[in-house]
């Protein structure tokens, strides 16, 4: 059985990740109007990873025996000044969740639950993943800058980027 302290802590990261999946969703329309689609799908396949994250800590809560309170989402931006701002912002994102998942870390160990801590190492080597992904595209945008050449060739890659649910039982 969760801790209240703790319970309430995976509610507030169950909130975060629909969060991420609402910005990154955002993003994606964005990046629509933009005609960038193959940027818009990557944000769009991301917006759903942050959706399967959300469940993962749902279900974790449910078989702890704890009880699911959703709160309501902030509404994301809506607007970017340009891709470049929208990947800058995507790595602002996933770094203040890093910090997130980091502070769970933290209280599961204070709490000495440790079904929770192991449960969060998968978040915790996710979270890598995620800054190193986001850093990359980040720096790769800034290279492309404005050539539309670049910009093309880099809008075809991002397109090509597919969603593949994890099996049952893993956490992506």
């Amino acid at each position: 059985m969760l801790k209240d302290r703790l319970q309430d802590a995976l509610n507030g990261q169950v909130n975060a990740e629909l969060y991420s999946a609402y910005l990154y969703l955002s993003m994606s329309a964005y990046l629509h109007s933009t005609n960038l689609e193959g940027f818009a799908h990557w944000m769009r396949v991301q917006a759903q990873e942050e959706l399967m994250h959300a469940m993962r800590f749902y279900d974790f809560v449910v078989a702890r025996g704890g009880r699911v309170n959703l709160k309501p989402i902030a509404g994301p931006p809506a607007t970017w000044t340009s891709p470049l701002a929208v990947f800058e912002g995507v790595i602002e994102h996933e770094r203040k969740v890093t910090g997130l998942i980091n502070d769970l870390v933290d209280m599961a160990l204070d709490e000495r639950d440790h079904a929770t801590y192991s449960f969060l190492q998968w978040f915790v080597d996710e979270q890598v993943e995620e800054e190193s992904t986001a850093e990359h595209l980040l720096e790769k945008i800034k290279l492309v800058g404005q050539d539309g050449s670049s910009v093309y060739l880099l809008d075809k890659e991002l397109g090509q980027r597919v969603f593949t649910p994890a099996p049952s039982g893993t956490p992506r």
